[in-house]
């Protein structure tokens, strides 16, 4: 019931005999619903190199054994805890920094008070989109727009920041005087391609139909 109410930063767990329920206790944890993303990390001063392969692929984060440094393990335990935070302020799909690092970023470019643009990007009828072709193609359409920004910011703004906040809404953060120029090279490529992305019948159509958030019937144009 602990870890239901209060986030758990890092589990460790000890022996110096048998490690075979260590691994057992590792594995049950990963299982766990609400425990799964914690970073387990295992001591024993003489491990089997069999018992560190096996807790490693059960996964625990790390292994500490041999000699027991403060320091060190000081070290490796706070590792370990910022690996897992900054793991989970990844986007998983599209592997761009999500909402923590964006703030953060945000506040350091506040700090330094140089001028520079916050752009918005979402994708227009997207939700229906994913509705009528499911899931996957949906969210190779996210990761698609990713890229497609990523890589407009990065060739003409190569200080610039690119962020996503979650579904299909992105941030990127740019020089105030390349925020035209960007946006309409991003618009463009995006125009250019997204079409391809749809069944013939659809493209040449141009909309697909399908049910709207009232659960209507209606007609979406191309994204």
């Amino acid at each position: 019931m602990i870890c239901r109410r209060f986030p758990i930063d890092l589990i460790i767990i000890g022996s110096r005999s048998d490690m075979s329920r260590d691994i057992e206790l590792v594995r049950a944890i990963k299982e766990n619903v609400f425990l799964s993303i914690t970073p387990i990390v295992l001591c024993n001063p003489e491990p089997r190199d069999e018992d560190v392969m096996a807790a490693y692929e059960s996964g625990a984060e790390d292994f500490i054994y041999g000699k027991w440094v403060d320091k060190l393990v000081e070290v490796r335990i706070r590792k370990a805890i910022e690996r897992s935070r900054r793991d989970l302020a990844i986007n998983p799909s599209t592997r761009l920094p999500g909402p923590t690092i964006i703030e953060r970023e945000i506040s350091r470019q506040l700090k330094m008070k140089s001028e520079f643009a916050v752009c918005y990007a979402d994708l227009d009828n997207f939700k229906a989109y994913n509705d009528y072709y499911g899931y996957v193609y949906g969210d190779k359409i996210i990761q698609l727009t990713a890229r497609i920004i990523k890589d407009v910011v990065f060739d003409l703004c190569p200080g610039g920041f690119v962020g996503h906040i979650a579904g299909d809404d992105y941030i990127f953060i740019i020089a105030i005087n390349q925020v035209d120029e960007i946006c309409r090279a991003v618009l463009k490529i995006f125009d250019s391609i997204i079409p391809c992305k749809y069944e013939p019948q659809d493209r040449e159509r141009g909309y697909i139909t399908t049910v709207n958030r009232r659960g209507e019937v209606e007609n979406f144009s191309i994204l």
